[in-house]
């Protein structure tokens, strides 16, 4: 558990900034250093959403829908586990956490 690590990346190249990213961690109480918030340019963040598999469309408001993926990386950053979806069991992903630490 002490290993995890958590990363969100936002879609949002105009509106996270690294200062929204902040406002957001303090507000979403994200202060521990497991969290990390990325942010990057709009063709490095599609590269990395096709080569996890998530699904993401800006609407006409500038609000982003996208896929609830839950993404399991080793530390050699390949994929181990892959959830979709943020209700329902999590035996699986907890065991390829535990795995993925080993």
């Amino acid at each position: 558990r002490d290993e995890t690590q958590f990363v969100l990346v936002s879609f949002d190249d105009v509106r996270d900034t690294t200062a929204a990213l902040k406002a957001y961690r303090e507000r979403a109480r994200l202060e521990n250093p497991a969290w990390t918030l990325l942010r990057g340019e709009a063709d490095e963040v599609q590269e990395l959403a096709m080569l996890l598999g998530v699904k993401y469309k800006k609407d006409a408001r500038g609000q982003f829908a996208h896929s609830n993926l839950i993404t399991v990386l080793n530390a050699e950053g390949e994929i181990v586990h892959q959830r979709n979806g943020l209700h329902g069991e999590v035996a699986a992903a907890v065991s390829a956490v535990r795995l993925a630490a080993k």
